[in-house]
């Protein structure tokens, strides 16, 4: 946890950035019956019926002191899926970074084996040797700054029934844009000194 916490004091700096990377899912639902439009006095009308189409996965990274961030949906979870996230990362959104801190949980497919998994072994290390991972510790994923921002995403952007990926993709798109536009900052405020004091039930007694 003190890991943690300490890689979020560090200052800006553009050559390494911190960034924090989390997923999830969003199950796409079909209507069995068109809704009826909300009018004067009456809220938008939906049947309990509905289809499932499926379940699309959500990639997650933000930059908390620059306030971007990079929303990407996926049909699946795999370590291929990981590995090219993370390649886009490097290659792409910090091309400029001589290494990413990179913060992010102990999910099964978030680990150094994946590039390996998806790239020849030279390209699997030239995309390590850019990156400082710090992983949050188990039942520790309230530390990582991306799951903040995924519950923001989940309620602002993809709150209520969608029934097809490139939809998603459409709304995602544009929610990306237009908060990456307005440089949203995540502005981290609990320490190292407050968790010594307000989770001191976690520490071993000496």
């Amino acid at each position: 946890m003190e890991d943690i916490l300490e890689v979020y004091k560090l200052p800006y700096d553009q050559k390494f950035p911190v960034v924090c990377m989390d997923e999830s899912s969003k199950q796409l639902i079909g209507e069995v019956s068109s809704p009826i439009p909300a009018a004067p006095g009456y809220p938008n009308l939906m049947d309990d019926e509905y289809v499932r189409n499926g379940v699309v996965n959500i990639f997650m990274e933000v930059e908390p002191l620059a306030g971007r961030r990079c929303v990407k949906i996926t049909e699946r979870r795999t370590m291929q899926d990981w590995a090219e996230f993370i390649r886009e990362m490097i290659d792409e959104r910090y091309s400029d970074a001589e290494k990413i801190i990179l913060v992010m949980d102990n999910l099964n497919t978030h680990s150094i084996a994946s590039l390996y998994a998806a790239f020849r072994p030279s390209e699997a290390r030239r995309l390590a040797e850019k990156l400082e991972i710090h992983y949050t510790p188990k039942h520790g994923s309230w530390l990582n700054v991306a799951e903040i921002e995924l519950s923001v995403y989940k309620r602002q952007c993809i709150n209520g029934r969608i029934d097809c990926a490139e939809k998603i993709k459409t709304m995602t798109a544009d929610w990306n844009e237009n908060r990456n536009s307005r440089q949203t900052k995540i502005n981290w405020q609990f320490t190292t000194s407050d968790a010594r004091v307000k989770l001191e039930r976690l520490y071993p007694k000496l």
